[in-house]
Formats: C-alpha cells, sequence, structure tokens
C-alpha cells in the first residue's frame, strides 16, 4: 500500500488570509498564531496576504475571489462567531460555513476554517491560539496533499 504522508513545508507556498473584523479581540489572537505558525512553518512573509471583511457571511466571497485568481497555494479563514440572545448565530455559523466549503470544492484551491463558532467570549478565548496555528498547518499540509494525489 502506498501511503501519502503528510507534509508541513511551507517553504514556497502563497498563502491567502480573509479575517473577519467582527469579535476583533479574537480574530487578532487568531491571526496571530495563524501567521506565527506559518513562519514557523517555513511561509516567507511576503508570501502571505491578508484581506479582512466585516464579518464572517463576507468571508466566501473574498476567499472565492482570491481563489480565482490563481496567486495562492492555500487560503485560511479567520473569525469568531459567538452565540447571541437570536437565531442570526446559527445562520451566520451555518452559512459561512457552508460558503467556505464551497469555495475549496468549486475552486480546488484548499480553505482552512478557522472561523470559530462558540457559546461564549471564554470559550473564544481559550481556543483562537490553537485554532489559529492549526489553521496554518492544515493550509500547507493540504497544499501537499492536494499535489500529491
Amino acid at each position: 500500500m502506498k501511503e501519502i504522508e503528510p507534509v508541513l513545508n511551507g517553504a514556497g507556498l502563497r498563502i491567502g488570509i480573509v479575517l473577519s473584523r467582527f469579535n476583533s479581540e479574537v480574530g487578532d489572537g487568531l491571526l496571530s498564531a495563524c501567521l506565527a505558525e506559518l513562519r514557523k512553518l517555513g511561509v516567507d512573509e511576503d508570501a502571505i496576504t491578508l484581506a479582512t471583511v466585516p464579518g464572517a457571511l463576507e468571508s466566501p466571497l473574498v476567499l472565492r475571489r482570491m481563489a480565482l485568481t490563481g496567486k495562492y497555494d492555500a487560503l485560511i479563514a479567520l473569525g469568531a462567531v459567538i452565540r447571541g440572545d437570536t437565531y442570526h448565530f446559527e445562520v451566520v455559523s451555518n452559512e459561512s460555513a457552508r460558503g467556505i466549503q464551497e469555495v475549496q470544492l468549486q475552486t480546488g484551491v484548499p480553505v482552512a476554517n478557522a472561523i470559530l463558532t462558540t457559546e461564549n467570549d471564554d470559550q473564544a478565548l481559550v481556543r483562537m491560539s490553537v485554532k489559529g496555528a492549526e489553521a496554518a498547518a492544515v493550509a500547507i499540509e493540504m497544499t501537499h496533499l492536494l499535489k500529491a494525489v
């Protein structure tokens, strides 16, 4: 059996990041952790492009536009949707995730989804560093995996 091993070497890769500005404290924490991990895995600072959007629902459109340019090996979606008192949480959570999934399936460009969906601010603050770093690793691993299959 041939097994494709995970590759986490980001040297030479071009990464696009879309950051939702809503819940900015969490978004900034996600971004900080993501950038630190990208650098640790060898992605050159000049090969990273950051675009910000007002909220999570705007992320898929910008991700799709970035994917269609052919300039990026992988994309990363960062942001936080924190439950409130209305049904809006479900709409934003579900539709942003669906849109992100559609972007990668329609374009073939991997998108690491690190838009947190949490019950409260504390959960988001606890998860932001881990999830931001994980998104960087996922983007790099999926880029190499898609090239190998």
